[in-house]
């Protein structure tokens, strides 16, 4: 029989086709945990504002490698020294630098695993598969962890001006159809060099970074921080929460057999072990979403009022403000609420909250953006840039928000 011939390209909407450079990479896809993450969307419930953000961890994670591949050609072609295990070590870490992503990517974070963050569970895998394939993935991982005597390789992966932010924003934009967030990624790639092993940006490529760092806080505000995706992960969020306080008291829930695990079991950074780690492979946005689907029938009247919202996005309504919320229109729409609908305070809680918001598209202090002057001198991005709004950028805006039910007054 002959043997079926190995998928060697995908065609994404982005790139055009993308390449799989070696075998390592195609055994590093084929794994289930990796593959996996094409049941992970990468925007959580943002499809509930923009519909067509249905892409996933998988899209992103392919795109990255192949924006990698990019910028490892350039610098080669600029003489600058990666061998070829560095390559590999690259194109690894990429290619796996979000593979520890549970479902609906960031609005679940630290939900179902408490305090343990995607980059640590993402170690972890890496570390688990490195065992599987033979100490390929050392350099990877190196890499990952910002280990690397190589400091350009590290903030290739990991920097204000890294691969990752390369591909999303401008998967992002695609995907929800917010033009401002469409960036010449392959512009940026074509700029980059290395001066006394860090990563820079020659001058001629000013302009297209100022135009990154503004698509960044567009997309922020429009996407990310977009007031109605705020609500549901909110609501996402009260739900595992709810879930988990209904089973400590002993009561039944009905989910997959992994989900129950995590909401059952305290699982922490320090006793996370190889056996959760194989279950929380199991877990993706399938799980989450039969749970809530089935949570709406749930004697429990806060469950099951949570899961409608989302199931039926009749979400609560939010308000946003420059100041901090004001205690006291809290305590009136909790009293109203628990009048309406005979709740405790506890559980009104669940509707009637206040939260923070931050936007900060650069910082001058956290692996600045260097940029590369054509008389051979290094400066930072803000005053390289005859763009003064580049300043403004590097500040910290933070804005307040409140969520209520709609039946309140």
């Amino acid at each position: 029989m002959q043997k079926s011939k190995k998928l060697e390209i995908f065609n994404d909407p982005i790139y055009g086709f993308i390449n799989i450079p070696n075998d390592l990479i195609f055994n590093l896809i084929a794994e289930p945990s990796f593959q996996r993450l094409r049941r992970i969307s990468q925007m959580g419930l943002s499809y509930l504002v923009y519909p067509g953000a249905h892409h996933t961890r998988f899209h992103h994670a392919i795109g990255c490698m192949h924006l990698m591949q990019q910028a490892i050609q350039v610098l080669k072609i600029k003489e600058v020294d990666i061998s070829p295990e560095e390559e590999t070590g690259l194109l690894c870490a990429i290619l796996l630098h979000d593979i520890g992503h549970g479902p609906f990517s960031h609005a679940m974070e630290h939900s179902i695993v408490a305090g343990v963050s995607h980059e640590h569970i993402s170690l972890l895998y890496m570390e688990m598969l490195n065992k599987k394939f033979n100490g390929s993935l050392t350099t990877a991982i190196a890499i990952f962890k910002r280990e690397h005597p190589k400091k350009f390789l590290n903030q290739l992966v990991s920097s204000q001006l890294d691969v990752d932010r390369l591909d999303y924003l401008k998967r992002d934009s695609f995907y929800t159809g917010v033009a401002e967030g469409n960036i010449n990624s392959e512009r940026l790639l074509t700029m980059l060099n290395v001066v006394d092993n860090h990563l820079v940006l020659e001058e001629k490529g000013i302009y297209s970074v100022e135009k990154f760092l503004m698509a960044r806080r567009f997309m922020y505000w429009q996407v990310y921080l977009h007031k109605t995706g705020i609500v549901a992960e909110q609501l996402l969020i009260s739900v595992l929460k709810r879930a988990k306080e209904l089973l400590a008291k002993g009561e039944i829930l009905q989910c997959s057999s992994a989900l129950l695990f995590f909401m059952s079991h305290k699982v922490t950074k320090a006793n996370f072990s190889d056996d959760d780690l194989i279950l929380f492979a199991q877990l993706d946005d399938v799980d989450v979403l039969a749970a809530i689907k089935a949570w709406q029938n749930s004697k429990d009247v806060v469950l099951s009022m949570l899961c409608t919202m989302i199931i039926n996005r009749k979400l609560l309504h939010i308000k946003i403000k420059n100041k901090p919320i004001d205690e006291q229109r809290l305590h009136k729409q909790r009293t109203t609420l628990m009048d309406t609908l005979n709740l405790t305070a506890h559980e009104a809680n669940y509707f009637v909250f206040s939260g923070a918001l931050e936007n900060q598209a650069y910082s001058q202090e956290n692996q600045p953006i260097h940029i590369l002057k054509s008389n051979g001198k290094i400066t930072d991005v803000v005053q390289a840039s005859d763009q003064l709004n580049l300043k403004m950028l590097s500040k910290k805006i933070r804005k307040y928000y409140m969520c209520y039910p709609k039946l309140s007054v």
